[in-house]
């Protein structure tokens, strides 16, 4: 084992705990939307609190990591490179759209399923935040999905 193998490895750690569990919110939060609305409140919270303490960190490694690996290897203005680091400036960029909103849909939704008296309905605050939330969560996961492809194809290398 080498060094810079090691740190290939704490790359490849950072993007999946920074990442993983963000990619799958588009396909959790409609299905408890639709069927546990009264969950709502506790996985917003944690979704913030995870975004804060996780999602951040993990970019924050990912990019260090990464710097390393292309600094090393002079790897800078390789499209593999160049194409995930701009990838990475969108994702921190929505991230603190991210961060922002996962905080308004928490209490939102606390005020919202603590006022309900049968059935639970969202408010329009909530509704257009959570709308804006789940198409740019969409579209991040998409760009990670990319940024993975570019780094292990090398496509125009």
């Amino acid at each position: 084992m080498t060094f810079y193998s090691a740190i290939k490895a704490f790359h490849i750690m950072a993007a999946f705990a920074a990442y993983g569990l963000p990619f799958a919110y588009p396909f959790l939060l409609p299905y408890l939307h639709r069927h546990h609305p009264e969950a709502l409140p506790g996985v917003h919270d944690i979704q913030h609190r995870l975004n804060k303490v996780l999602t951040g960190p993990g970019t924050v490694l990912l990019f260090l990591f990464g710097t390393y690996m292309a600094t090393k290897n002079h790897l800078w203005g390789e499209t593999w490179v160049d194409i995930p680091i701009a990838i990475l400036a969108v994702i921190v960029v929505a991230g603190g759209l991210i961060v922002r909103w996962t905080g308004e849909l928490a209490t939102l939704s606390t005020t919202d399923v603590s006022s309900a008296t049968d059935t639970i309905t969202f408010s329009s605050a909530y509704s257009t935040t959570y709308r804006r939330y789940m198409l740019t969560e969409t579209m991040l996961g998409l760009l990670v999905l990319i940024a993975i492809f570019f780094m292990t194809a090398k496509p125009f290398s």
